[in-house]
């Protein structure tokens, strides 16, 4: 998704959801109805004292815009269904600076494009922690783009974030009026196996761009069993990293596809009559 556009619309983005009344669920929704015992509270936002080394390698001067994006995150967050209520406290190692450390492998000033950003995780994280890049959290279901919306907004982000509504092939192809996108870097997080994610990912790539799949322990057999898949949709060999070791512990398992070729949907087959009368498939 190729970015910056107006503050209105870096907002909202190509076919983002318009400001206005939020069109999530009301409070409780999507919560697991196990855990609605305690209501989320800000202080889970609280950055460990043991992680603070790791956060301020990583955000730098805008760590205290990260801890603003966390308390979102484990209240509003967890109230809309986006957050799980058992991951509030573990906000800051398990989803944070899990996705901060993928920045090491993002060239500097590049087009980010985050598939299926749910929460805003890992574009979001990447935005407030790499403020060169320029990203686009591409996002169908409603509920999830008026928050990333406001999030966007009431963190300050409008200049270099913005929210895509829809699904990563109509954004890779235009749909509804709306020019297709591109970027240098499509990142992903728990969203599909390698071969699916591949299947939308790598049309929104430019070539000799990337896709940056956060993967947990079946990274290895992934890369096994879909390199051939990988190869047909033009991307090259999949490659596995580790990302912030020695500052995270564990590090962050990536898949790293290259876009080498430029691979074009399949064209359907046609009846063409031949000067005989007969009709030939072509």
């Amino acid at each position: 998704m190729t970015h910056h556009d107006s503050t209105a619309d870096a907002v909202t983005g190509p076919g983002g959801t318009p400001l206005g009344p939020s069109a999530v669920q009301p409070a409780g929704a999507g919560v697991e109805s196990a855990d609605l015992g305690t209501a989320p509270s800000a202080e889970d936002a609280a950055l460990p004292p043991e992680l603070a080394p790791a956060a301020l390698n990583l955000f730098g001067d805008r760590l205290d815009l990260a801890a603003a994006y966390a308390e979102l995150l484990v209240t509003d967050g967890v109230v809309r269904g986006l957050i799980g209520p058992r991951e509030a406290p573990r906000i800051w190692d398990r989803h944070l600076l899990n996705c901060a450390v993928v920045a090491e492998r993002i060239p500097s000033g590049a087009t980010v494009l985050d598939v299926g950003s749910g929460a805003g995780l890992p574009g979001l994280v990447l935005a407030i922690a790499r403020p060169d890049l320029t990203v686009t959290l591409i996002e169908p279901l409603a509920r999830r783009t008026s928050f990333l919306i406001e999030v966007v907004e009431r963190l300050g982000l409008a200049k270099s974030v913005r929210v895509f509504r829809g699904r990563a092939d109509e954004a890779a192809t235009g749909s509804s009026g709306r020019d297709p996108i591109s970027g240098d870097v499509v990142t992903a997080r728990a969203v599909a196996p390698l071969d699916r994610l591949a299947g939308w990912s790598l049309p929104l790539a430019v070539r000799g761009g990337r896709l940056l799949a956060l993967k947990g322990s079946s990274a290895a057999v992934e890369i096994e069993e879909h390199a051939e898949v990988v190869a047909r949709l033009g991307g090259g060999e999949p490659t596995l990293h580790l990302c912030g070791t020695g500052v995270i512990d564990p590090p962050t398992t990536v898949v790293e596809i290259v876009r080498e070729r430029m691979v074009g949907p399949a064209r359907a087959a046609t009846n063409k009559r031949s000067r005989n009368g007969r009709t030939r498939r072509r």
